[in-house]
């Protein structure tokens, strides 16, 4: 799942295709676990101390591990029925099949981790019965709220969050039963975002045998080849082939879309326009609006921030200027005790980085209960490298 930022690093990208890094790196651990070379590492002992960790996405499960393996009692709370967070209904089977997810869980558990599902924290049990039963808490919940598009037509049947329709989805390919399913067969599917979310929409609307299946972009169509505002070894904004936009549907870029168009409270299409930049933004071109056929829509949009969830009145946590969880340079909260890793604390952001600041938390949690630097801190809140933390 990774985009593999380190190959537009490599020094071959200079003037020819980059060392193929992380399929080398996929291809090594997935031959290490059918070898049966990856062994749960269980702590030699306990410290007697106890930790909670709200939310089982990649932070969260990060974090988890590493705490288990200092010795420390874990306790993963999730509000879903299974384990994984956006691993396990955000991301398509198509992309990442599921039992890459339960080797690692089943690896947590023999290593002592302790699982806690259907339960969500704020509501289920407070955060304050959590600080008080447990020594140290890790929120870990993710940036979920999604961002919305308040036009005409908003309230119209067949309009939907993407992330709502991937969870949907990824729970019938599981087996369940999904009441009132967002199903796009033999219907026109049109996605209002570009990012992997959307792609993961176009991947997931032909598997159920949709009509048509049309992206829309509001900003304009990326280079083919590296800009030169964005020179090796930098990361640059290139136009992507993903394996779902390679299996069909339309992409369009410069397209505002200025009304969802409907019919006795149905969808039945979009009005849209040609995007163009006045005073640096990207506003609808009158003069060039038409209708395309839709029966559903999808927002991948991106999200806004996580859900409050009662941190701000039971924790007394501070949310930052862009929505964030407040945390300090140690990712902890205003409150003692109460911890940040993830997108709750950086905002959206790649499951690398999600992954990197749940152990990095780790290493600071386990410092200030044992006053000691036992595990790897690999990066900070403020994206700065670090090797270890201050005693």
């Amino acid at each position: 799942l990774c985009p593999a930022p380190c190959e537009a690093s490599c020094v071959l990208g200079i003037n020819q295709p980059a060392v193929t890094i992380k399929q080398i790196e996929v291809s090594t651990i997935d031959e290490a676990f059918e070898n049966g070379w990856v062994a749960p590492h269980a702590p030699e002992r306990l410290t007697g101390q106890t930790m909670a960790v709200v939310g089982s996405g990649p932070a969260g499960l990060a974090a988890a591990q590493q705490l288990t393996r200092a010795g420390h009692t874990v306790a993963v709370y999730e509000r879903d029925d299974k384990v994984g967070g956006l691993l396990r209904y955000g991301i398509p089977d198509f992309k990442m099949e599921k039992d890459h997810l339960e080797r690692r869980l089943e690896q947590m558990r023999a290593e002592g981790t302790r699982f806690r599902t259907g339960i969500e924290v704020g509501r289920d049990v407070s955060w304050d019965q959590l600080r008080r039963r447990y020594d140290a808490v890790i929120i870990a919940t993710g940036a979920t709220v999604p961002r919305d598009l308040p036009i005409p037509g908003r309230e119209l049947q067949g309009v939907h969050f993407a992330m709502e329709y991937l969870t949907q989805a990824n729970r019938v390919v599981a087996g369940e039963t999904v009441p009132d399913q967002s199903d796009a067969r033999g219907k026109h599917v049109v996605i209002l975002g570009g990012g992997g979310t959307g792609a993961d929409c176009i991947g997931t609307a032909p598997r159920q045998q949709a009509a048509s299946v049309t992206t829309l972009a509001i900003g304009k169509r990326p280079p083919s080849e590296r800009a030169p505002h964005q020179p090796w070894p930098t990361f640059p904004t290139l136009f992507e082939m993903a394996s779902a936009h390679e299996e069909g549907g339309e992409r369009t870029y410069l397209a505002s879309t200025v009304e969802f168009v409907g019919e006795n409270g149905v969808l039945k299409a979009l009005k849209v326009a040609e995007t163009e930049f006045v005073d640096g933004k990207r506003v609808p071109k009158a003069g060039t609006e038409r209708e395309i056929p839709a029966d559903l829509v999808f927002l991948s949009l991106g999200f806004t921030g996580p859900e409050p969830a009662g941190i701000t009145e039971q924790v007394k946590a501070e949310f930052d200027s862009r929505g964030n969880d407040g945390r300090d340079g140690y990712y902890m909260t205003n409150t003692e005790g109460v911890f940040v890793a993830g997108d709750a604390g950086r905002g959206q952001s790649l499951i690398v980085w999600a992954i990197a600041e749940g152990r990095a938390c780790a290493a600071a949690v386990d410092q200030w209960l044992t006053g000691s630097t036992r595990l790897p801190a690999p990066v900070a809140p403020t994206d700065r490298a670090i090797s270890v933390l201050p005693q």
